[in-house]
């Protein structure tokens, strides 16, 4: 039995139709698994096939999701979509306008110009979409932590969440696996003492390690963290990154109203309240001419880590020297 694309009043994961947009490859794969979930959950026998741009040719769509006589649930998975040929795109539209009623359809597609004629009939024909944007944000890292937590009916506190980030970085498959870890494995709430046991080694080697050593005017641990940072890899872009963000929290904090409590504070500078404390104790040492030092300094690191240097590890040595170098500049 065919219908509209949107039909049979299902717009859940297992609705005919979804397309997982984005290019974050943890929530596309989240997106397609959740499907395949809600539609076993019915019928525990569904099919499930999982095709790249490669392995569909003109009619093999056809083939996937031509009626069955004894009226089999399959769930039918196009990759990449974004790539498909234009011959297996007009299949695809063609399949929209007349879906089987035991199918369901999952385009994971990239987003973005190309193979946007298709992602847009998909839309048209009523598909439930989701999101799946590159998280490439400090705060979308940390809300995604909080997420993961949260979803598992566990509590972490902010400044555990923050830690996890600053120990793992930008990779979301670690994170979600951390977090999973932390769960099975502690009971009661998940704080920073919890993460730093841990992770320790992990959170010695960040970015925001070497920050908050240098705006402290630790230089030799600082200089010894960025080393420890650069050899397993942590990219030299993220180093100076956190450095910026060191070096403008202390600011921010340094030219604000005196006399204002934290919850008022961390409101008025943009930040949690558990960092307002944190910068507090760093900002003990810094001048205004000392903060203004430290953002020149951070701006020719970055400049020569994007290609403007010739090393750009040297480069944040010696930015590292001069932040930490300025921190003891009142």
């Amino acid at each position: 039995m065919r219908g509209a694309a949107g039909a049979g009043g299902r717009s859940g994961p297992d609705a005919p139709l979804t397309v997982a947009v984005g290019q974050e490859e943890l929530l596309l794969d989240r997106a397609v698994r959740e499907v395949i979930t809600a539609v076993r959950a019915t019928d525990p026998d569904t099919d499930v096939r999982e095709l790249g741009p490669g392995e569909l040719a003109p009619g093999t769509l056809a083939e996937l999701t031509s009626p069955s006589l004894f009226a089999e649930r399959k769930v039918v998975v196009v990759r990449q979509s974004q790539d498909l040929g234009a011959d297996v795109v007009k299949d695809v539209k063609a399949y929209l306008a007349s879906p089987a009623e035991e199918i369901t359809l999952v385009l994971v597609h990239a987003g973005g110009a190309r193979g946007k004629g298709l992602l847009d009939a998909a839309r048209k024909a009523g598909a439930r979409e989701v999101a799946c944007p590159r998280m490439t944000k400090p705060a979308e890292r940390l809300a995604f932590v909080r997420d993961e937590f949260r979803g598992a009916g566990r509590s972490a506190t902010p400044a555990a969440c923050q830690a996890l980030v600053d120990a793992l970085g930008s990779d979301l498959r670690e994170l979600a696996s951390a977090c999973a870890q932390l769960v099975a494995d502690v009971e009661g709430t998940i704080d920073e003492a919890v993460v730093a046991r841990y992770y320790t080694g992990r959170a010695e080697a960040s970015s925001f390690a070497v920050a908050d050593c240098a705006v402290e005017g630790r230089a030799a641990e600082a200089l010894e963290a960025l080393r420890w940072s650069l050899a397993t890899g942590v990219a030299p872009v993220l180093v100076t990154s956190a450095l910026a963000q060191g070096v403008r929290s202390i600011g921010k904090l340094a030219s604000a109203p005196s006399g204002m409590r934290p919850a008022d504070l961390a409101r008025e500078l943009g930040m949690p309240p558990w960092k307002i404390d944190r910068v507090r104790r760093q900002v003990r040492g810094w001048s205004a001419a000392g903060v203004s030092t430290a953002l020149r300094a951070v701006a020719e690191a970055d400049a020569a880590v994007k290609g403007g240097g010739e090393d750009p590890a040297y480069a944040l040595e010696r930015a590292v020297v001069t932040i930490a170098r300025a921190a003891r500049s009142r």
